[in-house]
């Protein structure tokens, strides 16, 4: 038994050795390997396999959704990029604008000069030129309209750097402006009294051919282009003149010779042709130059500068009268009491077709400028007026207005409402005594 014992043991044990461990050591337990993947993350294969291989690509729905996703974020980053761009390029002219808008805030309350566009050279340079200078090569700065800008239009001008800063909307010299007659004077043919004739005459030459052309044309004739009214100092040229203005629609440019006499060189010609381009623009139209002898006189060797200014002006005169440019709608009237003194040129036919002599009044026309001028005042019944008719003082009709308004003032002076004989007898007395005498002696002493 005690033998049998340790053999059964041995047996035993032998029947648990495995089948191929024979004498081995029994091995210690250890744990099973990690996986070799791990949620997302895989482990880096090496060597030149694992370079060339392809990524397994499995195309779900969720990958085609981030993938709209990533394309638009794209989109939107692309557009970023092209604001960004953009912004980039219009900073600099923004920049600039903002420098020129520094500029203006500088020029205001400054003055700016008035001057002539010459030439434009590019978008950014012109060259102009004012009346007191020669011509400068110029920036124009970024807020003028350039549009708007052609060769001869009026600009503003800085007035140290001479930029163009503005632009005058108003292409119509001021002055030229000033003299159109916006409203009508109330003076009318039955205000002048007995210059019958010469009323015919300006009708004919003046007003005919701009409500009628057509009866020149039938008879085969052009219409006067323009009269002279020339006489005594007050003996009604200007007081016609403004009749024809109250009776005509056409356009009345007012005009004053001496307003045509500028100081500077080419100023004179400069308005005469400005003042001629506008009443082309609004024909038809009158054209009325009082005083017409101011520039108008006959030409000799000038001296001075002023002289030889005033010519060029009377030159530049003649030849928008009767140049190349026909004057179509357009009736110049002249009015001058030296018509002696005016050069020939100004009054050939041609320019001037019709020359309007005014005399002083008769017997009948001052009967007639009398009783234009005492229709509206209350006379006494002593009053004759035939004694001042018939007497042997000349008269003028200027002469008449200031005798009836000097007895009116005669009466008022005493606080009464009519006008008697004695009034209107000193009343003459003294404008005659004014006229022949000149200022009394001693009256300003």
């Amino acid at each position: 038994m005690g033998q049998g014992t340790p053999g059964g043991l041995n047996r035993q044990g032998q029947g648990d050795r495995k089948p191929d461990g024979g004498d081995k050591k029994e091995k210690k337990f250890e744990p099973a390997a990690p996986p070799a993947r791990v949620g997302r993350k895989q482990r880096k294969q090496k060597g030149p396999d694992a370079a060339a291989r392809l990524p397994t690509v499995t195309p779900l729905t969720k990958c085609k959704l981030r993938l709209l996703k990533l394309e638009r974020i794209k989109d939107y980053l692309l557009m970023e990029e092209e604001f960004v761009t953009n912004q980039e390029r219009l900073k600099p002219q923004e920049e600039k604008a903002e420098e020129d808008r520094s500029k203006v805030d500088d020029l205001r309350g400054s003055p700016m000069s008035v001057g002539s566009l010459e030439e434009l050279i590019d978008e950014n340079h012109a060259i102009v030129s004012s009346s007191v200078g020669p011509e400068y090569y110029v920036s124009i700065l970024s807020f003028v309209d350039k549009d708007q800008l052609e060769p001869g239009c009026a600009i503003l001008m800085h007035n140290k750097v001479l930029s163009v800063v503005g632009l005058l909307q108003d292409e119509v010299d001021p002055m030229v402006s000033v003299m159109k007659v916006e409203k009508a004077p109330l003076e009318s043919y039955a205000d002048i009294g007995g210059l019958d004739a010469q009323i015919q005459e300006i009708k004919e030459a003046v007003e005919l051919p701009l409500t009628h052309p057509e009866l020149y044309e039938d008879i085969g004739i052009k219409p006067p282009k323009g009269v002279i009214l020339y006489g005594e100092p007050g003996t009604g040229k200007t007081l016609l003149a403004k009749a024809v203005a109250n009776s005509t629609s056409a356009t009345f440019l007012r005009v004053v010779g001496s307003e045509l006499i500028q100081k500077y060189l080419g100023d004179g010609p400069k308005l005469v042709r400005e003042l001629f381009r506008v009443a082309d623009d609004l024909s038809p139209s009158i054209v009325f130059i009082d005083e017409i002898d101011a520039v108008g006189t006959k030409r000799y060797d000038a001296h001075s500068g002023g002289e030889r200014e005033i010519q060029r002006t009377m030159l530049e005169l003649l030849n928008q009268l009767d140049g190349f440019d026909s004057r179509g709608d357009v009736k110049v009237i002249l009015a001058t009491n030296r018509i002696e003194s005016l050069d020939p040129a100004l009054l050939r036919p041609g320019r001037i077709d019709r020359k309007i002599e005014f005399p002083l009044p008769d017997i009948k026309t001052r009967r007639r400028i009398f009783q234009i001028h005492t229709s509206r005042m209350t006379l006494a019944d002593d009053v004759n007026l035939e004694e001042f008719v018939m007497t042997k003082d000349e008269f003028s009709g200027a002469d008449i207005k200031a005798i009836c308004t000097e007895a009116g003032l005669l009466a008022l002076r005493e606080r009464r409402m009519k006008v008697t004989h004695p009034d209107f007898k000193k009343a003459k007395e003294k404008v005659m005594f004014k006229k022949k005498e000149g200022v009394p002696e001693g009256l300003y002493m």
